[in-house]
């Protein structure tokens, strides 16, 4: 059986992930704040484990791993995938405090899971695992306002190639998927906004191919690693956007 654990899958991509995993005999770990929410994933399917927690808080991703590791054996892989996006404005604008959270969540919370995971998957027999780390298209190219959210999404590639670097001795690959525009409310948000300010609609594909895309990564043998997959819906403004 394999087993995998998720941050923020209580919505988004990270709830379509776990569907699609849990649909493909994935036992999974279901970590987020959201303790009801988490239990609407998982449904009564004991290959769900419900994990309330903070990815903020390291005990708290700390103690989801060790306990999923002691139902289930092992980890194999971890889809470090929560994050926020905090209100749009240039950098005068934006308050300091949102920037505050989008480093706690969106950094430090991918460092809190790939430490926990790391940890994990390095003492484990037999010895290793995946992380894949969720990027963004704002790890390659920003969108206007966005200097919080883009500047920890940079900040992510650095962690996965360094995890890259770090696990090779002990089968540990990490890879990470840049997602553009796939429909989750995030994404909606984010049209409203648009068609606010008198913008062409946001092009937007399935949040279920992204999640197909994620699982391609993940059922990789060790010895193969996706390091990154760009997945966007088709007619988005990525390639010359800026």
């Amino acid at each position: 059986m394999k087993t995998m654990l998720i941050t923020g899958a209580s919505s988004g991509i990270g709830k379509a992930v776990a569907e699609a995993a849990l649909n493909e005999g994935w036992a999974v770990g279901l970590f987020a704040r959201r303790e009801a929410a988490l239990r609407e994933v998982a449904g009564e399917r004991d290959e769900a484990m419900v994990l309330p927690g903070d990815v903020t808080r390291l005990e708290d991703v700390e103690a989801a791993v060790a306990t999923l590791a002691d139902r289930w054996g092992r980890l194999d892989v971890l889809f470090n995938n929560a994050g926020i996006f905090t209100p749009p404005g240039t950098i005068d604008e934006i308050d300091v405090e949102y920037w505050t959270q989008s480093v706690a969540v969106n950094l430090t919370g991918m460092f809190h899971g790939a430490r926990a995971a790391f940890a994990q998957m390095r003492r484990q027999a037999p010895q290793g695992g995946r992380i894949i780390n969720n990027g963004s298209i704002s790890a390659h190219t920003p969108r206007e306002g966005s200097v919080c959210y883009t500047a920890t999404k940079h900040a992510v590639t650095g962690l996965t190639k360094t995890l890259s670097l770090d696990g090779r001795p002990f089968d540990i690959a990490a890879g990470q998927i840049d997602i553009g525009n796939a429909r989750t409310p995030m994404v909606a948000a984010l049209d409203e906004r648009t068609r606010a300010a008198g913008k062409p609609a946001v092009e937007t594909m399935d949040v279920a191919d992204a999640a197909r895309a994620v699982l391609h990564m993940a059922d990789l043998p060790l010895s193969a690693n996706v390091q990154n997959m760009t997945i966007i819906a088709t007619k988005m403004p990525y390639v010359g956007r800026g």
